[in-house]
């Protein structure tokens, strides 16, 4: 599994992209709130992967995905993709709480491997993994109960959308 560390922030970053894109590509079957909170994480994760997971960034990352997170689920309330958007919502907001616990143990994101040194063990650590058990299940359950909205390519984008971003956020907790 050693092996897999040093490109956990680039399989993350990977992850993200393909999320954005695959979320672009579906632009009008997506709200605006959607779009940007996919494109704010998959740039958030770029810079992780760019900058190494300095957990300075990793602040400043985790404040611009917490308000992105807010931000995708504002007026969705009752809209077809309602389900989507706080999806999304939860995938920024365990990608906040995981940079918040980089500052919080003072090491930074790729160097901290077992969620800060100190294995599962912290409040922060708790809520990463609960977040993304939470993610992934959504995204098995989702495609198991929910009657899909979209039809045809725009149902096959938004599935791939979601599976990204749930494999994402599984490197995510097993990289660090």
């Amino acid at each position: 599994m050693d092996h897999l560390l040093p490109a956990a922030p680039w399989l993350m970053a990977l992850a993200a992209v393909v999320s954005a894109a695959a979320c672009v590509a579906v632009w009008r079957a997506v709200p605006w709130q959607g779009r940007q909170s996919a494109l704010i994480m998959a740039g958030a994760m770029i810079v992780i992967a760019v900058s190494g997971g300095d957990a300075m960034i990793g602040l400043v990352l985790g404040i611009v995905l917490l308000a992105s997170a807010m931000l995708g689920t504002a007026g969705v309330r009752g809209t077809p993709a309602a389900a989507t958007c706080c999806h999304r919502a939860l995938v920024s907001l365990v990608m906040a709480i995981c940079s918040f616990e980089s500052l919080s143990t003072g090491e930074a994101l790729v160097e901290s491997g077992g969620h800060g040194g100190h294995g599962l063990d912290g409040l922060l650590s708790v809520l990463v993994v609960a977040g993304v058990i939470g993610v992934v299940l959504w995204t098995v359950v989702s495609e198991w109960v929910i009657v899909p909205v979209h039809q045809g390519r725009t149902a096959r984008l938004l599935t791939v959308e979601s599976w990204a971003m749930a494999a994402g956020v599984s490197v995510m907790c097993v990289g660090f």
